[in-house]
């Protein structure tokens, strides 16, 4: 089991340059990333009275579901789990948690929803989304769903491999749920290689939107990882779902679903910049870099990669033909539609936005930049002032 990242001895050393230089250096303050209201002034994040969100439903905004309270625990981020290490074996449970989107340090921060259903294991604390379960393809894969954490029916649906009708974790077309305090295993070969989304299958227009999500990745014999190798999971929210489930008195209809939180891998930007919570890439001139991203929202969306063209390479986990290939820097994603991209770190060393060019996604409410956005850290500019003002924004301490 390890951090997402940490897939070669390189990049965990990476990782530790980065702590060390960020903690190194001062902070340098940067305008430009205010909280989620658009009415906020001093102590208006805090606006939510005893009454808790009811005398915000007329005019409702994003951070009024931090208000909302509730006594579960927290999200921890995400970790990766090498099932060929558990000979394809792996037990999933869901538990009701507390999400950070932005921490408090962060610029606009805090900002939470009071609930989600996240998925964890014995071995990992609950996150959203849910561990990174990597296998090599041919492997067979027995996936338990324990039931005994939660109150509501599930399943376990993977997309992108084939499998058995009664495996497949799709209670309309199977007439099969794991309610609750029971469990099930869904036999399911890795014969498809490539970058797969799973997600519970009951009452999909809600369990998916409160959270139930993640990556299974499917290595092909002989698979080389790329110097930065990294696996983004974007997805939009309407907070109302989150606030209303976990008690709010807030109204949510999915026929008229409006987004307002918008997420890399859970976080908002600027926390998707912090170097333990969020998922930021480290880089070295002239690495070759592989994001996989991966949509679990509802709406689709447009990333885009600043100063650095890129091909890609995979898609729903068909390997695109040399032939097929050409130089881009906006890749589509449709909900559930995944994609490999690669390029090398060849431009001027910096600090570099990839973000959804549908440039609402890239908000926190009103406030711009914020929402879905991530970044790319040239090692050698950790030193800089710039380096230590977005660090500041996404309140990394050192």
């Amino acid at each position: 089991m390890t951090r997402d990242g940490d897939n070669t001895g390189r990049r965990t050393a990476s990782r530790r340059g980065f702590l060390s230089a960020a903690a190194a250096l001062g902070t340098v303050g940067l305008a430009g990333c205010g909280a989620p209201r658009a009415d906020a002034g001093e102590g208006a994040e805090n606006a939510v009275t005893d009454e808790g969100v009811q005398e915000q439903v007329a005019e409702w905004s994003g951070s009024d579901a931090t208000g909302v309270e509730t006594d579960h625990p927290y999200t921890s981020p995400r970790t990766t789990i090498d099932l060929d290490e558990r000979d394809g074996q792996i037990t999933v449970s869901t538990t009701p948690c507390r999400h950070t989107l932005l921490g408090e340090g962060a610029k606009g921060g805090p900002w939470e929803l009071p609930e989600v259903w996240a998925w964890q294991t014995p071995d990992t604390d609950p996150s959203v989304p849910g561990p990174l379960l990597r296998v090599t393809e041919g492997t067979e894969l027995e996936i338990t769903y324990d039931n005994s954490e939660h109150n509501r029916p599930h399943t376990f649906h993977v997309h992108g491999l084939s499998k058995s009708w009664m495996d497949d974790g799709v209670p309309t077309t199977t007439g099969q749920q794991v309610a609750p305090g029971e469990e099930h295993t869904y036999e399911i070969d890795a014969n498809q290689p490539g970058t797969h989304l799973y997600h519970c299958h009951y009452q999909t227009q809600n369990h998916l939107d409160m959270g139930m999500y993640g990556i299974l990745r499917v290595d092909p014999e002989g698979y080389e990882p790329a110097d930065t190798e990294v696996f983004h999971t974007i997805k939009d929210w309407d907070s109302r779902l989150s606030a209303s489930t976990a008690g709010g008195d807030v109204d949510f209809s999915h026929r008229d679903r409006n987004p307002d939180v918008f997420t890399v891998n859970g976080r908002c930007a600027p926390y998707t910049f912090h170097p333990e919570e969020g998922s930021p890439l480290i880089v070295e001139e002239g690495d070759q870099v592989r994001i996989h991203y991966v949509n679990a929202g509802y709406e689709s969306h447009a990333m885009h990669t600043h100063n650095h063209g890129f091909t890609v390479v995979e898609k729903d986990g068909g390997v695109i033909p040399e032939s097929a290939r050409h130089r881009e820097d906006v890749v589509p994603l449709a909900p559930a539609e995944r994609k490999t991209i690669e390029f090398t770190a060849d431009a001027d060393p910096g600090v570099y936005a990839l973000h959804c060019h549908k440039v609402n996604h890239a908000m926190n409410g009103e406030s711009y930049p914020g929402g879905m956005i991530g970044g790319m850290v040239y090692e050698s500019v950790m030193d800089s002032e710039q380096f230590a003002s977005v660090m500041e924004l996404a309140g990394y301490e050192g």
